[in-house]
């Protein structure tokens, strides 16, 4: 319930107004001088002041200026039978908030309060966010004040100061590679080459060569030499996202070059040196892809020296605001979200993560046309998903297993596209490439 304190010599309008918004719900507590006030916001500061101007003793404008030097940020209200456009200017200019005169509409009254008060609160959260990004905002562009993100920053400060090979487990659109730059940029290295290579995007033969690089005439189309990423990142670190996706025969190399750091280019019998720091990623669970024979033990220990656990967006539910001012503030500096928004964002389950969010800030910050994001400016399954996934579903009373479940939203997927996987991802709200991985992982046709 906001406070209110409502200050005039003259008893009955004390009583009208104090009434009138006692009425509209607000805490109110009364003075009958300017210097009554100042002892009063002195023992407790209210959320907003109703000023009289013409007082005997300490005037409205001087209490006015008082209550401004001690708590600059308290919204005032000033009220005056004698008002003319001069008082106002000159109140305005001493940091009123408004200005209303006598006699005034009870409405009108009780709109006046609403509208400072509201504007009180947007400029708290505002400068609550703002302080949130200078605190939290400062790990290689990493956005996060959440517990997960916490001990997941404070890992990344404990490893990054190490040359032992990090593996970053989490979902897509996490922020990984991220992860990775944070450890590149704070270790020794940083000053070295970080580069980067996307296992899942190539097929096995491209792999190689990008890894290890080629000679000239080493196979068809290699025109001239070419390095691979280990030479590119040498004193540096290599950043392989999707490290899960490689082939067993791919695996069996990549374990040498680890172990020796030293390998061939294509088409060469000359052995190459680097010293290299390896950072891997994946979104897939390579203990059961061991079980599975899709993954090599041997490779799995000597990649997962660190490991490194992303939370999901939906397990850092306290970020998603955070998240979404930041984003905000990159593509549309003028606008801003209104508590609504942020609700049913906060609301949101959102499968594809941060990169879900930004990409939906992005969107609505180009075809909102206010200057404020309201829900209705919001995509439509943001809207009518907040809530499903993490409040209606009910367990049944006997258990259910993940795998069974998944399995079957992704069966109906493909039944609702006619097998159509890219729209089937679309509605589970993954990629492409996960659901293949699960489609191949359930044996689903």
């Amino acid at each position: 319930m906001p406070s209110l304190l409502v200050v005039d010599d003259e008893k009955n309008m004390r009583f009208v107004v104090g009434r009138a918004l006692t009425n509209a719900g607000h805490d109110v507590r009364e003075a009958a001088s300017g210097e009554e006030a100042l002892k009063a916001i002195a023992a407790e500061v209210p959320d907003l002041a109703l000023l009289d101007q013409r007082m005997p003793g300490m005037n409205g404008l001087d209490t006015l200026k008082a209550i401004m030097k001690e708590h600059p940020e308290l919204p005032v209200i000033m009220l005056t039978a004698h008002g003319n456009v001069e008082d106002a200017v000159t109140a305005m200019k001493a940091g009123a908030a408004d200005y209303l005169t006598k006699p005034f509409d009870v409405e009108e009254l009780k709109l006046a309060v609403d509208k400072a008060l509201r504007l009180r609160s947007l400029e708290r959260q505002v400068d609550y966010l703002k302080g949130q990004l200078d605190r939290d905002y400062d790990t290689a562009g990493i956005v996060g004040a959440s517990d997960q993100m916490k001990a997941v920053l404070d890992t990344v400060d404990r490893v990054a100061a190490s040359d032992a090979t990090v593996m970053i487990y989490g979902e897509s659109g996490t922020g990984k590679e991220l992860i990775a730059k944070a450890i590149h940029e704070g270790s020794a290295r940083a000053c070295a080459p970080f580069i980067q290579l996307s296992c899942a995007a190539l097929p096995e033969t491209l792999l190689e060569s990008e890894l290890f690089g080629y000679e000239k005439g080493a196979f068809t189309g290699a025109t001239d030499a070419r390095p691979g990423r280990f030479e590119l990142a040498d004193t540096g670190s290599l950043f392989l996202d999707e490290i899960g996706d490689i082939s067993l025969s791919m695996q069996v190399k990549l374990l040498r070059v680890l172990e020796t750091m030293t390998f061939e280019r294509l088409g060469s019998g000359k052995s190459i040196t680097v010293d290299v720091r390896l950072i891997g990623a994946t979104n897939r669970d390579l203990p059961a892809l061991i079980k599975e024979g899709k993954f090599r033990e041997d490779l799995y220990y000597r990649l997962n020296v660190i490991p490194l656990n992303m939370p999901a967006l939906r397990e850092r539910h306290g970020d998603i605001r955070l998240l979404a001012t930041h984003f905000l503030q990159k593509y549309a500096p003028d606008k801003q979200l209104s508590s609504e928004a942020l609700k049913v964002m906060e609301e949101y389950h959102w499968p594809g993560n941060v990169r879900e969010l930004m990409n939906t800030i992005e969107r609505v910050a180009i075809l909102s046309s206010g200057r404020v994001i309201n829900p209705d400016d919001l995509p439509a399954e943001i809207r009518t998903g907040a809530g499903p996934a993490q409040g209606d579903f009910r367990l049944p009373a006997e258990g259910v297993t993940l795998e069974s479940v998944e399995r079957q939203l992704i069966e109906q997927a493909l039944a609702r596209t006619a097998g159509n996987r890219t729209q089937a991802a679309e509605l589970l709200g993954i990629s492409r490439h996960t659901l293949l991985y699960r489609i191949e992982k359930y044996g689903i046709e």
